[in-house]
């Protein structure tokens, strides 16, 4: 059966367009590590992968019992985030391949993400992504960051989009949760890859189509032609 044509494609940021997983987990990482925190570790991190970064910070200021109040915290991490962006930010070479065909068959996009407006600029201009995504929409601009759709409705609004004519390409498990809570469709390429002849996780498996061998298996061919454009 083919896919139902596309009149727009929201694009996550983190982990999905861009490499920027190892950037946050190492500025969290700074972040924790000068509040007393020694020993947070990428399976730590890898619990909020595609999480909000306010709604990440308040997990892990009760967690660890942390003094300062999360909005100095964000502040912070921010901050640590944005040096490691705009010196180290590198596009997945294939991701790169299908936004450019995107642009090239006039198809809208904006990109939909929980990092700050500022950061989402960052990341974006040091890949050479930035005249690709007029529309950006931060979670810190809409009431609720993933699993919630606010994010997806807000990019779909600014496209002149029908949220039910909208695609998503996602790389987490919230990610595609909110797509799907906002009634569109959506390609997920695994974050944390699953290993020879496992199964994605739960999680993963309403989005309609899913590379589970993460970027590795992902080719923009196969995305261009399961989006129908």
């Amino acid at each position: 059966m083919s896919s139902p044509r596309t009149a727009a494609v929201l694009f996550d940021l983190d982990g999905t367009l861009i490499d920027t997983e190892p950037l946050y987990y190492e500025a969290t990482r700074r972040v924790l590590a000068r509040h007393g925190v020694a020993d947070f570790g990428w399976e730590q991190h890898a619990d909020f992968i595609g999480v909000g970064t306010r709604e990440t910070l308040d997990v892990l200021a009760a967690r660890f019992s942390l003094a300062p109040p999360v909005d100095a915290l964000l502040a912070e991490l921010n901050a640590e985030h944005l040096e490691l962006l705009r010196s180290s930010a590198e596009v997945f070479p294939q991701m790169r391949k299908l936004v450019e065909r995107l642009r090239a068959a006039g198809v809208p996009m904006a990109v939909a993400s929980g990092s700050s407006r500022e950061a989402i600029g960052a990341a974006l201009a040091h890949g050479g992504l930035a005249e690709f995504f007029p529309v950006t929409v931060s979670a810190e601009e809409v009431g609720a960051g993933k699993p919630e759709p606010d994010v997806f409705f807000e990019a779909a609004r600014r496209l002149g989009a029908a949220p039910d004519a909208c695609a998503v390409v996602e790389d987490s498990g919230p990610g595609v949760a909110a797509a799907h809570a906002a009634g569109m469709r959506c390609l997920a390429v695994l974050s944390v890859p699953v290993g020879p002849g496992e199964r994605p996780g739960p999680e993963f498996r309403t989005a309609e189509l899913v590379f589970g061998e993460g970027h590795a298996g992902f080719t923009a061919q196969a995305a261009y032609d399961w989006l129908a454009v």
